[in-house]
């Protein structure tokens, strides 16, 4: 025994190449999406064809949103970084991002002040000429860093006073909301510095029925939904932000009934065929953050309602792991998991949706309490199973590629 332990024979056996690095396909497929973990602190990239998670963003601390450049091969990503992990020195970056390696290239230092928040838009808001980034800060006073993303400096800092957010309007400008129910223009010159503000009449009454934050962008056009279903359309393609004629997602029997639009992201639009999508359940006053029960989907250029659907649980996961039933839990999660998921667990509540460019779109659907998505056909509605990200929560999803920016 001892001659055999203290032998000095020996096999050579070749090293063992632990992990790959790939690049992602380009130009990357519209069904590709991004899912915000807040716990996490990422941002998890998902082929919703395949069911399979392509790489991972880092996020810092908060709910993690990316922007996405049409001229670029980048993704630019604003975060906040303590020197001891939830204490300590603070600071905030503006990450880029190298979109085919997901691999960080660039960060750009700026003001350690960013609002920190679950808001799924406004917080960030790329130019539409890809040149600058808004980062909005609130310390309370409210402001905005602009970043210049050719020159990957920061350029500086404007002054929004009684107005929040950052909102897309044009190739220099960002719009933001104000707290009398105005809409602020913010217009910045070739060095990001502040060229104009143009401060509009107020188009929502705050008191009232106030707009949620949570917009969607339909070509020049913001939309707004207000807490008792009122759609608020802003024209921004001119020099003056233009208030159309506001019309309802809900019919009087809707209100009877009281239903309402709720949840963290609670609206999503497909740009070629203008359907406007809208997460709505059935609740008192003041249960705006309760998720939906049901997707309700209309045509913008009418604003009839086309469909009705009834959702789906997106499915339950531990510690980013899908609480399994049965054999057949695998990808696209159909059959006795889906059945016990939707009759014999409670529902979570749709709290984000989402909907792909392409023409023919899928609708996506979390829930804050899990990673796991459900998918939609977005002409039919028809459910189409569920997929896993490895997220422990989803707080925002992201269908970046193919559309407008957001």
């Amino acid at each position: 025994m001892t001659a055999l332990l203290c032998g000095t024979s020996h096999a050579d056996l070749p090293l063992e190449t632990i992990g790959s690095v790939e690049k992602l396909a380009s130009p990357p497929s519209p069904h590709w999406v991004f899912a915000s973990d807040a716990v996490n602190e990422r941002l998890t990239l998902i082929d919703l064809d395949t069911g399979r998670m392509l790489g991972i963003l880092d996020g810092g601390f908060g709910v993690t949103t990316g922007a996405y450049p049409k001229a670029r091969n980048e993704i630019y990503v604003a975060s906040t970084h303590y020197s001891r992990g939830s204490r300590g020195e603070r600071t905030d970056v503006v990450t880029i991002y190298d979109a085919t390696t997901l691999a960080p290239v660039d960060e750009v230092v700026i003001p350690a002040k960013r609002a920190i928040n679950p808001l799924s838009v406004g917080n960030m808001a790329l130019s539409d000429d890809d040149r600058f980034l808004a980062i909005f800060n609130m310390t309370p006073a409210t402001s905005l860093s602009i970043v210049d993303l050719e020159k990957r400096s920061f350029a500086g800092e404007i002054a929004i006073p009684g107005c929040s957010l950052a909102y897309p309007a044009g190739p220099r400008r960002f719009a933001s909301l104000c707290s009398n129910g105005a809409m602020l223009l913010t217009t910045v010159d070739e060095n990001g510095r502040e060229l104009s503000k143009i401060r509009s009449q107020p188009f929502f009454d705050p008191l009232k029925d106030p707009v949620t934050e949570k917009a969607v962008r339909y070509g020049d056009v913001w939309i707004f939904v207000s807490f008792e279903g009122w759609v608020h359309p802003v024209d921004l393609s001119g020099d003056a932000p233009v208030f159309r004629e506001r019309w309802s997602l809900m019919t009087d029997a809707d209100r009877r009934n009281r239903w309402r639009v709720g949840g963290y992201q609670h609206l999503a639009v497909h740009q070629a065929t203008g359907r406007l999508y809208a997460l709505v359940h059935q609740g008192p006053p003041d249960s705006h953050k309760q998720g939906g029960s049901e997707m309700w989907i209309y045509d913008l250029a009418d604003g009839r309602r086309e469909q009705r659907i009834g959702l789906h649980n997106p499915g339950f996961t531990y510690l980013g792991v899908p609480l399994e039933f049965g054999k057949d839990w695998i990808w696209p999660f159909n059959g006795l998991y889906g059945f016990i998921l939707d009759y014999l667990v409670p529902d979570l509540g749709i709290g984000q949706i989402a909907v792909t460019q392409d023409d023919e779109p899928l609708v996506v659907t979390g829930s804050n309490f899990t990673g796991m998505l459900a998918i939609y056909d977005g002409l039919t509605g028809e459910f189409r199973g569920r997929v896993v990200t490895g997220n422990m929560t989803t707080l925002l999803i992201q269908a970046p590629w193919g559309g407008v920016s957001q």
